[in-house]
């Protein structure tokens, strides 16, 4: 894996997030909530606060929960709850530790067709079925991991130019895309609920 991704519109952060499957993993992981890009920054933030250039999913694990959460929430802070992210992570960290040796590329590595690896995204602590769905579409889009039926398995967002998810951006004009199609979605479920009263 090393491919140049442009989620977090800033090209150290996207450099890393191309080189690095666990970068790219919690990129994933903190994308709800605050604005994507600063979600993909930050794991290039806390590799810099840890005084390393890249991710390590056992130095993570093992690391102090109190200073983890610190290190997240010095300013400017990682995410808009940086407490709980941390914990996120470290537990996401735990799990690839026990389940992929601290691998996180032995998620897909090997793995034949794209339903199967929708069901390892899914046991990811913090990845749901959309969170793993538009995952595995990254990976298929930008990452060149590619198992039979992986676009079928990554529902709405496994069409080329869907323009729905991070796994399309390239550049700021794809941005703009899926800014604007996420802005229609909101505008149409205020306007379901507004209907309904």
């Amino acid at each position: 894996m090393d491919v140049t991704l442009h989620l977090a519109q800033d090209p150290e952060a996207d450099e890393l997030l191309g080189r690095s499957p666990l970068a790219a993993l919690i990129g994933m992981l903190l994308d709800q909530q605050i604005p994507m890009e600063w979600a993909f920054k930050g794991p290039a933030t806390i590799a810099g606060r840890m005084g390393a250039d890249d991710l390590d999913a056992r130095e993570i694990a093992a690391y102090d929960p109190e200073a983890f959460s610190a290190l997240l929430s010095e300013k400017p802070a990682v995410h808009r709850y940086p407490g709980s992210m941390a914990q996120r992570i470290q537990q996401l960290c735990q799990f690839l530790v026990e389940t992929y040796d601290g691998d996180p590329s032995g998620i897909w590595e090997g793995v034949d067709d794209g339903p199967e690896l929708l069901r390892r995204l899914q046991e990811l602590p913090g990845f749901g079925k959309q969170k793993a769905q538009i995952f595995l579409a990254l990976l298929g889009k930008q990452l060149g991991v590619t198992p039979r039926g992986w676009r079928e398995a990554a529902g709405d967002y496994g069409p080329p130019q869907a323009f729905r998810s991070v796994a399309d951006i390239t550049g700021p004009e794809s941005l703009a895309k899926v800014r604007a199609h996420k802005q229609e979605i909101k505008a149409a479920a205020k306007a379901a609920k507004s209907a309904k009263k």
